[in-house]
């Protein structure tokens, strides 16, 4: 059996979880509804508070599928009842970011500043060399955190650009001079 597929997804209070034919998943809460069709070949059920993955046969397909389903309505839970955010900070002289209305300018040693807009669904918090990009989608947060990372990567000599908060840069010695 798949150790992550065979748990059981706890539903937490005001959340309500719809599965439609087809296995259209639709998942109600506080911070709003997420649907996704995931593998019409796993069954999913309710059973009293809990969703249950099940999988028809041990092929390697099937299993792989298992714990992925299981995952995804993980995840579509704990984001409409508490969820997503990914910090990321701008590290450098003059790297900057700013945010107006739901467009964030980020200054970043280019001719000209880079504007991106907040995808629908999502928000992004400028709080000084911090941005924060919250929504109930964990997909979509991390997808838009990436983008925004990818305006200027760190790099590896004084570590400048945009990195997220829990990530470790690992630095390299420069160049020394001749004697």
């Amino acid at each position: 059996m798949s150790r992550i597929g065979r748990l059981p997804v706890a539903i937490p209070a005001g959340v309500t979880v719809d599965i439609a034919e087809g296995n259209k998943v639709t998942v109600k809460g506080p911070k709003g509804t997420l649907e996704r069709v995931l593998p019409e070949e796993m069954e999913i059920k309710l059973e009293d508070g809990h969703v249950v993955v099940t999988r028809p046969n041990d092929l390697k397909k099937m299993k792989s599928l298992h714990g992925l389903t299981r995952t995804l309505i993980h995840n579509m839970v704990v984001g409409v009842s508490q969820g997503y955010e990914k910090v990321l900070e701008v590290n450098g002289v003059g790297y900057r970011a700013a945010k107006s209305g739901n467009k964030l300018t980020l200054s970043l040693g280019y001719s000209h500043p880079v504007e991106m807009i907040d995808p629908e669904g999502l928000e992004s918090v400028v709080d000084g060399n911090k941005i924060t990009v919250k929504g109930i989608d964990k997909e979509k947060v991390g997808q838009y955190a990436a983008e925004i990372r990818d305006k200027r990567r760190p790099e590896p000599y004084k570590g400048k650009g945009i990195k997220y908060a829990d990530e470790v840069i690992r630095r390299k010695v420069g160049k020394t001079g001749k004697k």
